[in-house]
């Protein structure tokens, strides 16, 4: 088979992949601040202390940064590891196959801390268990993510593909919304009085399901028979400095990081603003997202069409700036002569098109800047570029969580809920950051 005749079966298979990923990780993102530290009156007990540091970042914050940061770490090493690596079975599918397992276990083992209370041992174990969940998937994603540019040799290619990896990424977004949903069937089917109990059977079914679905593009996909390259020889060094080197890479990563911090806090904010701005039960945050979900879906089409037209770059700033605009909404929840179920509605209209843009074209736009690095350097180092990256969304992700962890001290409650309208506010400035970060740019025709 020639190569780049990658089948749309096959497409789907390596989106699977995605989709278990993300149920994970979204799982991580929806519910690890609202488990150990919810709002008063959802039944679950507060599992870490409150107390904070400098008067501004609590023990949540520094827990989950640190997870993240030892993690972004570990990211150039997977990714050459994965670039150099000489196996039967091809570059990246080793590493996918063998952290699945340890991915399910920690996802599961996250939630499941020693007491039922705000104990110092609760903190240590998260440390620790949210550490080795960060280095798992990224022992799974960064190899994934390097097989793009591999199955997908032309611009038009990368971006169908993109399409149908966003599309699983969202969909794992959908079903691990649905999270307090099966809470409340295990809670009703077997008259289980713990709400904390309740969500553990839940976390315990979705990350089973989640490492079935990563298993997918490992066992349908044969990487040897799709992709053409050869394992690299240069030194982790020497290839980081090339790639740092990339000014459009630079730009790049500048606003991939503003992004990603402010995407953290729409997953860690949901919740809550669900819960506690607009005063609605839980089980509406996964009627929400889906709805935003299903409207995003339908602006892929659009998306591959408007980017022949427009460009990628001009695109991904017009998204930006949109969605800067859609997060003044949540500095203003429940505040205007709007009902609140309709505003988040409206809320998350706005934000279904540049939802679609910054899923589907920044993976595509990563990939064109590996592709040309081949062709100029003559060596194949896209583990190196995902895994630079995912080292730069995953300080976004960390700074992220940590501020939202941080604007919690400044209210998460009704009644006492300015921390989690200054969310909005920052938001805003971030996509603003990352919009005008992108326009230095340098679109290849």
């Amino acid at each position: 088979m020639k190569l780049g005749a990658f089948p749309v079966s096959k497409q789907i298979a390596y989106a699977t992949g995605m989709m278990g990923w993300s149920v994970m990780i979204n799982l991580i993102g929806v519910m690890l601040v609202y488990f150990y530290l919810p709002p008063d009156g959802k039944g679950l007990n507060m599992l870490i202390s409150q107390v904070t540091i400098f008067g501004m970042f609590n023990l949540m914050a520094i827990i989950t940064a640190s997870g993240r940061l030892l993690d972004a770490f570990y990211d150039p090493f997977i990714g050459r590891k994965s670039d150099t690596t000489k196996s039967k079975r091809g570059r990246r599918m080793p590493f996918m196959l063998y952290s699945i397992l340890p991915c399910v276990i920690f996802c599961i083992l996250i939630f499941f801390p020693p007491l039922h209370n705000a104990a110092q041992s609760n903190a240590l174990w998260l440390i620790v268990v949210l550490s080795l969940f960060f280095v798992s998937t990224t022992t799974y994603i960064i190899p994934y993510n390097a097989l793009l540019p591999e199955l997908a040799v032309s611009t038009d290619a990368r971006i169908r593909l993109s399409s149908f990896q966003q599309a699983g990424f969202v969909i794992g977004i959908v079903i691990s919304s649905f999270t307090n949903n099966i809470a409340d069937v295990f809670q009703q089917a077997f008259q289980i009085s713990s709400r904390t109990v309740a969500v553990q059977y839940s976390v315990i079914i979705l990350a089973i399901v989640a490492g079935v679905l990563m298993l997918v593009p490992v066992l349908l996909i044969d990487e040897k028979k799709y992709c053409q390259s050869a394992p690299s020889t240069m030194p982790l060094k020497q290839a980081l400095k090339e790639s740092l080197q990339n000014k459009n890479f630079i730009y790049f990563l500048i606003a991939c990081f503003s992004y990603f911090m402010s995407l953290n806090l729409i997953t860690n904010g949901l919740l809550y603003d669900v819960t506690v701005l607009a005063n609605l039960p839980e089980s509406y945050g996964s009627k929400f997202m889906g709805f935003m979900v299903l409207l995003s879906l339908l602006f892929y089409p659009f998306v591959n069409i408007m980017v022949k037209r427009t460009g990628e770059k001009k695109l991904m700033i017009i998204a930006f700036f949109i969605l800067a605009f859609a997060f003044t909404g949540i500095a203003l929840l429940g505040r205007l002569p709007i009902e609140p179920r309709m505003q988040l509605f409206i809320l998350l209209a706005i934000a279904a098109f540049p939802a679609a843009a910054l899923g589907i074209l920044p993976n595509a736009i990563l990939a064109d800047i590996v592709a040309r690095d081949s062709e100029i350097s003559g060596d194949s180092k896209e583990g190196t570029y995902f895994a630079v990256n995912y080292f730069a969304a995953k300080l976004g992700q960390t700074f992220g969580i940590a501020l939202f962890a941080a604007l919690t001290v400044y209210g998460k409650d009704p009644g006492h809920d300015l921390g989690l309208r200054l969310t909005g506010i920052c938001g805003f400035v971030l996509c603003l950051l990352a919009g005008i970060a992108f326009t230095g740019f340098k679109e290849t025709k």
